[in-house]
């Protein structure tokens, strides 16, 4: 029946991880190219599986959990703070973009 015991579980929890990502926070990602995107993801399985494999489940699920402390000072510090980005939101679009180096020219036609 279901086991917890194999490599799919990591698997899972990587994938589960990705699908909300992608839909709760894809918008943040609209002009990153999708093989830039799914390369991120096949990493993080790589890195994630091959963790577990080498060195157990609980330090790859520790690797995987230790991303939120990036993630925190990232969107709670340096974006509003050194930046002038909100951190949940990426607003001003246009700061958000200079700081991806994205191309602003969709702005310069709105008033901005």
């Amino acid at each position: 029946m279901w086991s917890t015991t194999s490599i799919w579980f990591e698997i899972a929890i990587v994938s589960i991880i990705y699908a909300l990502g992608n839909i709760l926070m894809g918008h943040f990602e609209e002009r990153t190219t999708k093989i830039r995107r799914v390369g991120k993801y096949f990493l993080t399985l790589l890195i994630v599986c091959g963790l577990s494999l080498l060195f157990g489940r609980i330090v790859s699920m520790v690797f995987l959990g230790a991303f939120i402390f990036p993630i925190l000072y990232i969107h709670a510090y340096y974006l509003p703070k050194k930046k002038g980005i909100n951190g949940w939101t990426g607003e001003p679009k246009k700061k958000y973009y200079e700081f991806r180096k994205w191309d602003t020219d969709i702005f310069s036609n709105g008033g901005d």
